[in-house]
C-alpha cells in the first residue's frame, strides 16, 4: 500500500513546484513523472521538504553524473546498494540503465541472487568493496587499498545516497 500520494503540480506550494521543475527539466525527469505529472520513486519524497528534498536531488545527480566512477561500476554498485535492502524500484529502475550499459540478463539474475557475476577486475573490485560497505558499514585495510581515495569517496557517498533512497522508498511504500 502506498503511503504518500502522488501531488500533481498544480497542487504543489511555490517551494516545492520550484523544486518539481528542477527536478523534471534535468537528465532524469522524463523517468520520473507519471501521466498526471506528479513525481514517482523517491523525488516525490522530496516535495515534502523543499530545503531538504533540493539538496539530496542536486547529491543525487552529483553521484549520477558528475562522479568520476563508471557508468559501469555505478550501475553495479546501484545494484548491489538496491539488492541489500531489496529495494523494487531502485533495482528496476536500475537494471533497466545497466541493460543499456551491455550488462546481460544472466549477470543481472547473479547479482539478484548474491552471488558474483562474470565481469572485468575492475568492476569485481567495486562489486566487493560495496557489499563489504552496504553489509559491514567499513572496510579492512586490504579492501580500502585496492582503491583510491577520490573513488572510496565517491562509491561510499554513492552508497549512503542510494541507501537513504531506498530507507525513503520502503517507508513511503514506493
Amino acid at each position: 500500500m502506498v503511503r504518500l500520494r502522488r501531488t500533481p503540480p498544480h497542487e504543489l506550494g511555490p517551494e516545492a513546484r520550484v523544486l518539481y521543475e528542477k527536478i523534471t527539466s534535468g537528465p532524469r525527469g522524463r523517468f520520473m513523472v507519471d501521466s498526471e505529472g506528479g513525481l514517482t520513486g523517491p523525488f516525490n519524497a522530496m516535495l515534502l521538504s523543499p530545503p531538504l528534498g533540493d539538496p539530496l536531488q542536486e547529491l543525487g545527480a552529483a553521484v549520477r553524473y558528475r562522479s568520476s566512477l563508471t557508468d559501469r561500476a555505478r550501475e553495479l554498485a546501484i545494484l548491489v546498494v538496491a539488492g541489500h535492502h531489496d529495494s523494487a524500484f531502485e533495482r528496476a529502475a536500475h537494471e533497466s540503465i545497466a541493460r543499456d550499459l551491455g550488462f546481460t540478463e544472466a549477470q543481472l539474475q547473479v547479482l539478484r541472487d548474491g552471488a558474483t557475476p562474470d565481469l572485468p577486475a575492475a568492476e569485481i573490485r567495486i562489486l566487493n568493496v560495496t557489499r563489504a560497505l552496504v553489509t559491514r558499514g567499513d572496510l579492512t585495510d586490504e579492501e580500502y587499498a585496492t582503491m583510491g581515495e577520490r573513488e572510496l569517496f565517491e562509491l561510499t557517498t554513492l552508497v549512503g545516497y542510494y541507501t537513504t533512497l531506498a530507507l525513503q522508498l520502503r517507508v513511503f511504500r514506493v
